[in-house]
């Protein structure tokens, strides 16, 4: 699953850098950025000193929480939707390739066969552990074909995690081993940018519409965005927004498969199954690492 040896950011296990307050922080700010609120209004709402919200919050981010929220705004947005028609134009002119793509993953996505689909994950193994990621807590859960499964917990509540990954895979073996899935989580969310592509597999259990729509997510490139309606166009059902939208929010490996990088045609940024601060923080997070990458 995984090609090479990762060295984990700052030691990853310290990576959730307070993530609460932060994710809180950059909702308050994204939904109030017309008042333009100080530091000190910001730290108040998440029950810091000014001084203490600006440290922590640059460490996580590496910018200041003023500069993150220009990433943010619709402005900024509409200079980063992605169409699909001429994607690799575009990436050109942009500089992705070599620029917003040092972040990149290169994933590679395997869809069960139709028997393993009927069959409900009968004779395959998931190994599963919990991690601490720059965006909260996560539940991996992996085969030796590839990551099966990532979530984010909503909670403390782990029973629950592992409780969705059993109904999600019926009738595999499912069986707890943190030291095989921590490498995995270093190498998704590394901070600094990557030396060498890694490769990672995915394995997932989905309808053919489901996996072409996931295909699709994968062709949106690290610091840009889509919507509903160009992913619709781009797997040739334009009329099938409803249908889109389901599969998009049923997207069973997040982060690697980038469900968080489709927004609204109006820029909104909403609608995510692990919740509308998460993905704030993790478009933003992204837009202004390949910004200066």
């Amino acid at each position: 699953m995984l090609t090479q040896n990762v060295i984990p950011f700052k030691k990853v296990t310290s990576a959730n850098y307070q993530y609460n307050q932060i994710a809180k922080a950059i909702d308050f700010l994204y939904e109030h950025f017309r008042d333009q609120p100080t530091l000190e209004e910001t730290a108040a709402q998440v029950n810091m000193s000014p001084f203490h919200f600006q440290r922590t919050f640059t460490e996580w981010a590496g910018i200041s929480p003023k500069r993150f929220l220009q990433y943010l705004t619709t402005d900024y947005l509409k200079q980063h939707l992605v169409g699909f028609d001429n994607l690799i134009d575009a990436a050109d002119e942009a500089g992705l390739s070599s620029q917003s793509r040092v972040y990149d993953l290169f994933v590679n996505l395997e869809a069960v066969t139709p028997q393993e689909y009927r069959e409900k994950g009968s004779g395959i193994t998931i190994e599963y552990g919990f991690h601490p990621t720059p965006f909260g807590e996560i539940i991996l859960g992996a085969t030796d074909r590839g990551i099966a499964h990532l979530s984010f917990l909503q909670g403390p509540d782990k029973k629950a995690a592992i409780a969705e990954l059993e109904s999600a895979w019926e009738k595999a073996s499912i069986k707890p081993a943190k030291g095989s899935t921590e490498k995995l989580a270093n190498a998704i969310f590394q901070r600094e940018p990557r030396k060498n592509v890694e490769k990672l597999n995915v394995l997932v259990k989905g309808t053919n519409f489901q996996v072409k729509v996931w295909k699709a997510l994968l062709d949106i490139p690290y610091g840009e965005v889509s919507t509903y309606q160009a992913i619709a166009k781009h797997i040739g059902e334009p009329r099938a927004l409803q249908a889109v939208g389901s599969a998009v929010g049923a997207n069973p490996v997040a982060y690697l498969i980038p469900c968080h990088r489709v927004i609204r045609k109006s820029l909104i940024i909403a609608d995510y199954h692990w919740g509308t601060e998460r993905k704030k923080a993790m478009l933003g997070w992204e837009l202004s690492k390949s910004s200066v990458a």
